[in-house]
């Protein structure tokens, strides 16, 4: 037990350190723009951009001060929930992050959802009917459609679904079915990913000793593929954990398209804007979200195999174990 808390906190202090060069490097970028921010910011706010304007703009939002002062500042009121205020809109970054996350966990948790059923259950049925017309055809159209760019599978469905039949909406999040084409769009790039890792981890379960030892007592077959998928399910789950950090920070395009007001939308905008501020804070926050949800993907895993708990299994493990020794 104690190894896998060493590892927990070797894992967590490599995590912490990447988190914290993305958020320098996202800080650092905006050092590079070719476009002064201060001019944009005086431009949006319908004003004439004079030497005098820009320098008093530019001491307001704090550029005239070192490079590193400003992203210690930064980083400082981050660890605190302060990410200071947009340059474009004047809001506090915290209100702007808390405003639009709500509909992006949203539309994230509606293509977890299909995720978890069209990718992880298809695989299950795919292992359970294998090198059959039933594996083949699920394994066909799943691996099809997972080869579509979810911008234009968006694009397809919108036109499809909102556009020649009417049925459901466009835009916007203004009645529960406005949510199926975005997550249907988004999570058809990572459904053959969950189906092909759930049949493989099937397939290799059902050739382990103990699966033989159960149909030879005579064990039921509905019995024994929930065994085997119970089994399974360990090995995907380290995946899934990371699929929904994925899918918030891979739905800005998707937010796009369909006009849907999330966080990724508002990053989108940032960016176009040079908004530097917005776009740290939304770096930092989809860092941390990945290293939380891998640890506790990590902690599931531990908690529900005795295999990784003795040190012996995929996951959180004994690094410094020896063959033949367990941790």
């Amino acid at each position: 037990m104690t190894s896998i808390f060493d590892s927990l906190a070797k894992r967590l202090a490599a995590a912490l350190l990447g988190a914290f060069l993305a958020a320098f490097l996202a800080f650092a970028l905006g050092e590079l723009s070719p476009t002064d921010p201060v001019e944009v910011s005086i431009r949006v706010n319908a004003m004439v951009p004079t030497p005098e304007l820009i320098a008093e703009v530019r001491a307001e939002m704090g550029l005239d001060r070192p490079f590193l002062e400003r992203f210690d500042a930064w980083i400082t009121g981050a660890v605190q929930g302060d990410f200071g205020r947009s340059w474009i809109s004047g809001r506090p970054v915290a209100d702007e992050i808390l405003r639009t996350l709500p509909a992006t966990l949203h539309l994230a948790l509606a293509s977890f959802l299909i995720i978890l059923v069209a990718g992880v259950g298809g695989g299950a049925v795919a292992a359970a009917y294998a090198n059959r017309w039933p594996d083949k055809l699920i394994r066909g159209v799943l691996f099809a459609v997972t080869a579509l760019p979810n911008f234009w599978a968006a694009l397809l469905l919108m036109s499809l679904f909102a556009v020649t039949l009417g049925w459901l909406p466009t835009s916007g999040m203004r009645t529960p079915e406005a949510v199926i084409l975005p997550a249907v769009s988004l999570a058809l790039a990572y459904v053959g990913t969950y189906a092909r890792l759930m049949r493989g981890a099937m397939m290799k379960t059902q050739g382990e000793d103990w699966v033989t030892f159960a149909r030879a007592r005579g064990v039921p077959k509905s019995r024994l593929r929930l065994m085997i998928l119970r089994h399974s399910i360990t090995g995907v789950v380290t995946a899934l954990g990371m699929s929904i950090p994925k899918l918030m920070a891979g739905a800005f395009v998707v937010e796009t398209i369909f006009a849907w007001p999330g966080v990724g939308r508002l990053c989108v905008s940032a960016i176009f804007n040079r908004d530097l501020p917005v776009v740290s804070a939304y770096v930092l926050i989809m860092a941390v979200l990945f290293i939380a949800f891998n640890l506790a993907a990590e902690l599931i895993v531990a908690a529900t195999d005795p295999r990784v708990r003795r040190g012996g299994g995929a996951g959180i493990v004994n690094a410094d174990a020896k063959p033949g020794r367990r941790a």
